[in-house]
């Protein structure tokens, strides 16, 4: 699989180059709603960074197992935990699956039953947590480079990016053999409106299959629900709202 930046991933749903931007709902698109109208700092302290996340593919087009990519050990022990938590009948808790899949059924069966009884010890990051939040991002690279495009889809939320196709959205991952993705230093969350969102910058460097290397710098907007009376559990969960990268000398 190749994760074509300059047209695919920038260009489809990262925001493209030279600074456009793909949303689906800011901070400043909250400002007139009813709750607040200035958007209140959360958080007390940024979380320490960077963190890399480095991920290779080795065979273009083969779809890559939670197995493949952890070995087997770790896959079953990303198994357990999904199975412990999740209230599925059919549960995607399976080494066969892309780790990215089992690792969002956690997240989302984690978020389900948030606040209900003790936390379940499986349930790391807390769901409501700025850990939490770059997850989402995290997660994102891990189902592309698998080429689990519904478990990417998903951290967009249950509407994908916007604008965005679902065929559109997969068929723009087509030439990159590698991406190595840093996370920086995180500034406190900020809430407004009834959602919380965090700015998650990063920095992804992508080899194409003819060995072209790539570079882009930017951020991610990830955003959720703020507990509002109403709100369905998938809105409560962390998903990505918004994204901006641009190319960037490569390093």
């Amino acid at each position: 699989m190749k994760l074509y930046l300059t047209s695919a991933l920038l260009g489809l749903s990262l925001g493209g180059l030279g600074g456009c931007q793909a949303s689906e709902k800011g901070p400043a698109a909250d400002a007139g709603a009813s709750e607040a109208a200035r958007p209140a700092m959360i958080g007390a302290t940024a979380a320490s960074g960077p963190e890399t996340v480095s991920i290779s593919l080795s065979a273009a087009g083969s779809p890559v197992s939670c197995a493949d990519e952890i070995g087997a050990t770790a896959a079953d022990k990303q198994v357990k935990m999904c199975l412990a938590v999740s209230p599925a009948t059919h549960p995607p808790c399976n080494t066969a699956n892309s780790c990215a899949m089992i690792e969002d059924e956690i997240a989302r069966s984690c978020a389900l039953f948030d606040g209900q009884g003790a936390p379940m010890a499986e349930c790391r990051p807390v769901p409501k947590s700025q850990a939490a939040a770059v997850a989402v991002v995290k997660r994102y690279y891990s189902a592309l480079n698998a080429h689990d495009y519904d478990t990417a889809w998903q951290q967009w939320g249950e509407g994908g990016p916007p604008n965005q196709t679902r065929a559109k959205f997969s068929s723009g991952f087509a030439h990159t053999r590698a991406t190595h993705v840093t996370i920086g230093v995180l500034e406190p969350s900020e809430g407004g409106a009834g959602s919380i969102y965090q700015n998650v910058p990063v920095v992804v460097d992508a080899t194409l299959d003819d060995g072209t290397h790539q570079r882009f710098t930017g951020e991610y907007v990830v955003r959720r629900v703020n507990d509002v009376d109403g709100a369905a559990p998938a809105q409560l969960r962390w998903h990505i709202g918004s994204a901006k990268l641009a190319a960037a000398p490569a390093g």
